[in-house]
């Protein structure tokens, strides 16, 4: 079974930083593009960021320029890097990757359980 797990949301004061983190774990065969979204209270999910296998990026025009998102793909894990954060910043984060499981002909989309990041002073 494919788990996606997050980790690293909390409380921060405006200005401040936080870096999630996720790893995907189980029965594994290959992990495609991963990325990131957030979800405020009583609004639609938004893609925050994205990485392609090759390292490609790409960011919500809100965040680009403060968020950073990596991968190290030999641990099946994906990186957001959070600067310069501020109180709109307030959102579940939901870790987002297709992954290939064992003896899987097509990639499935998966979804973490959701970390909560409060920028408030």
């Amino acid at each position: 079974q494919v788990q996606l797990v997050e980790s690293g949301g909390g409380l921060v004061q405006p200005g401040g930083s936080l870096r999630l983190s996720c790893a995907a774990s189980g029965s594994i065969s290959s992990v495609n593009s991963m990325a990131w979204f957030r979800q405020c209270p009583g609004k639609e999910r938004e893609l925050v960021a994205a990485i392609t296998v090759d390292g490609s990026t790409n960011y919500a025009d809100s965040v680009k320029g403060r968020f950073t998102i990596s991968r190290d793909s030999a641990k099946n894990t994906v990186y957001l890097q959070m600067n310069s954060l501020e109180p709109e910043d307030t959102a579940v984060y939901y870790c987002n990757a297709g992954i290939r499981p064992y003896r899987s002909a097509a990639y499935l989309n998966y979804w973490g359980q959701g970390t909560q990041v409060t920028v408030s002073s």
